[in-house]
């Protein structure tokens, strides 16, 4: 049985399930009890920061009900590039684009921290929007414990990392966002990591939908230059919390 039934008009992607618990990290996050979700194509070009206005008005204009709208995710994707994966009581749907990957490199030297100026980088300087984020909508029928829907956030993290890191080289991009759900009438999963039924299912939807995604998207294989996006090579300050005995 599907977790989630989805329509799709105009650029948008509703996944509705009456009564369904959400736990967002996108625009307007957080928790809250609303009978969909959505998935919203922008188009090339797009610069909208009024975003509670924007969303309402591609929800009216897809015909969706923006008055009782739940969490919204934008994204560059076009929805034909949607892809869903079904595991017993799990379901994720997922749009994967790449072109602004955030890297991470980990064991190697930090770069110089400076631009081509040789000016260090503005820590409070905003990224650009680019049309390249992977989002990630995964539910389940189960009700989970307020710690175990927060943890299924988690685990649908990880595993769209490790399958980008396979794909692509790279974690995630600068824009990425999941939603979670879960059915407060379901039969209660108290946890939801990755050796439960729950967050076994959701490490094989979520990796199998964004694979799926990303092979609609780039045919060819070819996810954009690798020189765009942002790398991190700063290094932190590490250091023991008490003396080592």
């Amino acid at each position: 049985m599907s977790v989630f039934e989805p329509t799709v008009c105009d650029g948008v992607c509703r996944l509705a399930r009456p009564g369904t618990r959400w736990l967002s990290t996108g625009h307007g996050g957080g928790e809250r009890v609303a009978p969909a979700a959505y998935n919203v194509t922008v188009p090339e070009g797009w610069e909208r920061t009024d975003l509670d206005a924007y969303v309402g008005e591609r929800l009216d204009a897809a015909g969706f009900d923006a008055e009782a709208t739940g969490p919204v995710l934008l994204t560059g994707v076009d929805q034909r590039h949607a892809r869903r994966a079904r595991l017993g009581t799990v379901e994720a749907v997922a749009t994967a684009g790449v072109s602004n990957p955030a890297a991470l490199p980990v064991g190697e030297p930090a770069r110089p921290a400076v631009d081509a100026d040789g000016d260090a980088p503005d820590p409070d300087a905003e990224t650009p929007h680019d049309p390249g984020t992977v989002n990630v909508l995964v539910g389940t029928t189960r009700s989970l414990a307020p710690g175990a829907l927060a943890n299924l956030s988690t685990v649908a993290a990880e595993a769209k990392a490790a399958t980008l890191l396979e794909r692509v080289g790279v974690p995630g991009t600068t824009t990425d966002a999941v939603v979670a759900a879960c059915d407060p009438t379901g039969d209660v999963a108290a946890f939801s990591g990755s050796a439960t039924p729950v967050g076994a299912a959701a490490r094989a939807c979520v990796r199998d939908a964004v694979d799926a995604s990303l092979a609609s998207r780039y045919p060819e294989g070819e996810y954009g230059p690798p020189d765009s996006g942002v790398r991190t090579d700063e290094r932190a300050a590490v250091s023991a919390l008490a003396p080592d005995h």
